[in-house]
């Protein structure tokens, strides 16, 4: 790489901001070099050194001066200091999520005719013949089974149906598209879940905590530590914890009501609408497949 093929011209704000990065040690090692070779190989200083004699001095080989003298030609100071940081945009991984579902649902379903079971390489293969995507590894697929723990050889859930399930690949689809829609305030999506929990009550009174003595000898509790632990409660009823969040926004709110019928979703979602969202066209909600979660709760 030449070295006079790009220009290294440092005005004086940055002189002070390397030297101020040189001479306080405060910064990394990685750092502390480039100021070193960008201030060495200054084409504005009459006495700069050559690319051989800084990569003699820092001990380094010409390819990295050269290196963070093309990214400070290219991308400025702040890239050229911290050369180990991205310098261009991430590539979009091929791997969506879309793809990942029917991988799954393909690894869950049947084996072709011939086969007694799948292995990574045949799902690799028949990933680039059914077109789901233009080539792939077999480690790449290992590696996404492994991240969403499917072991097809092993078991298999109910929760993944056969790939002729046309019900569920609708409904899968329709959810996947969904999520990939960009952020818009007048029509927004927003994830909701309830749960149910127990409320209950301590019978005896709190006492305040201190660690238990053990035996010095034996490293055990004390006989009549434990008397004074107690794990009793009082059950009070139960209720229902609502959850609304909306992913792209950052936002969440959380509701407790004594039950979850049908009437509870139907208020908790015109509250929502109209306490978040009173400006929005339409809010789009995805919600589990509780019974209770369904356009006829609202009538």
């Amino acid at each position: 790489m030449p070295e006079n093929k790009y220009k290294v011209e440092l005005s004086e704000d940055e002189v002070l901001k390397l030297k101020e990065i040189t001479h306080k040690g405060k910064s990394s090692a990685r750092e502390i070099m480039h100021a070193n070779i960008l201030l060495n190989t200054n084409d504005m200083k009459s006495n700069k050194k050559t690319v051989r004699e800084i990569a003699e001095i820092l001990d380094i080989s010409t390819n990295t001066v050269n290196e963070v003298r093309k990214t400070y030609s290219d991308f400025g100071l702040e890239a050229a200091i911290n050369r180990k940081s991205r310098l261009s945009p991430a590539v979009a991984s091929k791997i969506t999520g879309a793809f990942e579902a029917s991988v799954i649902a393909m690894a869950l379903g049947e084996v072709p005719k011939g086969r007694a079971n799948w292995t990574l390489r045949l799902l690799a293969e028949q990933c680039m013949e059914r077109k789901y995507i233009v080539n792939i590894s077999h480690t790449a697929i290992g590696e996404m089974l492994n991240t969403n723990e499917v072991k097809p050889h092993l078991s298999k859930y109910w929760c993944i149906p056969k790939e002729n399930d046309s019900h569920f690949v609708w409904r899968m689809e329709d959810v996947i598209n969904i999520y990939h829609r960009p952020y818009n305030p007048s029509l927004p999506v927003i994830c909701m879940d309830e749960k149910p929990i127990q409320l209950l009550d301590e019978i005896i009174e709190r006492v305040s905590a201190k660690p238990l003595r053990c035996d010095p000898d034996t490293g055990f509790i004390k006989q009549g530590e434990l008397e004074k632990i107690d794990y009793q409660y009082e059950r009070c009823g139960t209720a229902s914890i609502f959850m609304f969040c909306e992913p792209l926004k950052g936002w969440r709110f959380v509701r407790a009501l004594e039950r979850r019928t049908k009437g509870d979703f139907a208020m908790m979602m015109a509250e929502i609408s109209d306490m978040f969202f009173p400006g929005a066209d339409r809010v789009i909600c995805v919600a589990d497949n509780l019974n209770t979660h369904n356009g006829f709760s609202f009538y």
